[in-house]
């Protein structure tokens, strides 16, 4: 069985990451009036979000809550005949009528789905219709199931889920509740592959998980589609990162980390050089395109947070974070943020293009000739190239290698010393940046200092009278 469906969530305790979701639902199904009875529990729910977040699951969840003997609840009994049938896995019940709208969508199939809903359930509490897929109903089959939703029986509880909620008639969505669910958290998603991991008994390399994330795109059905691929492709050492990135199609890390450091070096040869072996290697350009803006991403937002990996909003395989942190300081953030902005335009051009490498060598072009553009990205690139001693970034001329910066005897120092005394490259990492504000501001007073003494400068000699 897949792991997505193995470890479907059974309760609203055991959704992941939708706990702004959850929670109202839970307070709902255990709200109690003065006689005992259930009194916030609405006959329309909507359930809206990105593909394979919990949507469907929830659903279930709350048909299964609804119809619990000892319910309605929100931790079902798991023991009685309705939880038993509702549970992942389960045969079913039929008070509980899953409708998949991407191929039921017309008139006629609403109506006879108005017709099913007037009677009284079978066994259950609630008849209760889940309706998946829901902005695929044409405007008439809403049209058809607009009367009994806006005035449904006692018995009768309407649950749609749909990804494009704003394609769903606005006069149903008005009756319903609406709830919207998200991607998870890279934090969210590892715990949730950790525990599922755990559970099989297989063993995962750490720098694994970024990559099943990253392919993941949030989604836990995705991403334990992901895993479950890996690891019934792994061998008796378990699921390596090698294998893995070849099977998602990654590109490999030193790859990237020598056109990162082409492009911090403005060496034109060694950037096309790494085109080559792209190439050469049978990867395709456009993941290598993409597998490089997402580098850049992560250097641009180190440069501008010190503590990134700290808060999560970088996810880098343990192996590269030394890596990475060095490449940081490489090249400045103006010039990042146009690679950013070259890349991203040129991806979006790889799909149908007759020839992806020349696309591909034409963006590193751009990334390298800043001087061929009138931007004010190219701009500002040209102009950190100078203020970085590298002239061949600034006017599009001359040899690849720059020149090196000037740099005083004290800020040398304190940028060999971290690593000189066993630090790790985090902390050099944090301490260059540190001397490198303190430069600058240094820097600024002394420039203050210069303007200030060239101030009062000379005024111009008044023409001597005539005698």
């Amino acid at each position: 069985m897949a792991l997505y469906r193995k470890y479907r969530p059974a309760s609203f305790a055991e959704v992941v990451g939708q706990r702004h979701v959850t929670d109202p639902l839970s307070a709902a199904l255990e709200s109690r009036d003065a006689q005992g009875r259930p009194n916030r529990i609405n006959h329309a729910y909507l359930f809206s979000g990105p593909r394979g977040c919990g949507k469907t699951s929830s659903a279930r969840i709350m048909a299964r809550s609804l119809n619990c003997a000892e319910g309605p609840t929100a931790t079902p009994c798991g023991q009685c005949a309705s939880c038993r049938a509702l549970a992942p896995g389960g045969p079913g019940n039929l008070d509980v009528i899953e409708l998949d709208a991407a191929s039921h969508n017309g008139v006629e199939d609403m109506r006879e789905l108005r017709e099913k809903a007037i009677f009284q359930p079978a066994e259950s509490r609630y008849r209760i219709f889940i309706i998946d897929e829901a902005h695929m109903i044409t405007a008439s089959g809403f049209n058809a199931l607009l009367k009994i939703v806006e005035e449904p029986p006692e018995h009768l509880i309407f649950i749609f889920a749909t990804t494009e909620p704003e394609r769903v008639l606005p006069t149903i969505r008005s009756r319903t509740h609406h709830y919207p669910f998200r991607l998870l958290t890279p934090p969210d998603m590892r715990g949730l592959l950790e525990r599922v991991v755990t559970a099989e008994g297989v063993r995962v390399e750490p720098d694994v998980y970024p990559l099943v994330i990253q392919a993941g795109g949030g989604s836990p059905r995705d991403s334990l589609s992901v895993m479950d691929q890996l690891i019934a492709g792994s061998g008796t050492n378990g699921v390596d990162y090698e294998t893995s990135a070849a099977i998602l199609g990654v590109t490999d890390s030193v790859i990237i980390t020598d056109a990162i450091e082409a492009l911090a070096a403005g060496d034109r040869a060694a950037m096309f050089s790494v085109v080559g072996r792209v190439i050469m290697s049978g990867q395709d350009p456009a993941r290598f395109a993409s597998d490089l803006l997402g580098r850049v991403r992560d250097l641009l937002v180190l440069s501008a947070v010190p503590n990134a990996l700290e808060q999560g909003l970088v996810e880098i395989p343990e192996s590269q974070i030394d890596g990475v942190l060095e490449q940081a300081g490489t090249i400045p953030p103006a010039t990042l943020t146009r690679f950013t902005q070259v890349l991203s335009d040129g991806l979006r051009h790889f799909r149908g293009v007759t020839s992806p490498r020349l696309l591909l060598e034409v963006l590193c072009a751009r990334m390298l000739l800043p001087a061929t553009e009138d931007s004010v990205e190219s701009l500002l690139q040209r102009v950190e190239a100078l203020e970085h001693g590298r002239p061949a970034l600034a006017d599009g001329s001359g040899a690849a290698t720059p020149a090196a910066a000037p740099v005083s005897s004290d800020a040398g120092a304190a940028e060999a010393s971290p690593m000189q005394s066993g630090q790790s490259a985090r902390e050099a990492w944090r301490q260059r940046n540190a001397q490198r504000k303190k430069g600058a501001q240094s820097a600024s007073v002394t420039q203050r200092g210069r303007t200030e003494q060239a101030a009062p400068a000379q005024a111009p000699s008044q023409p001597q009278p005539q005698p």
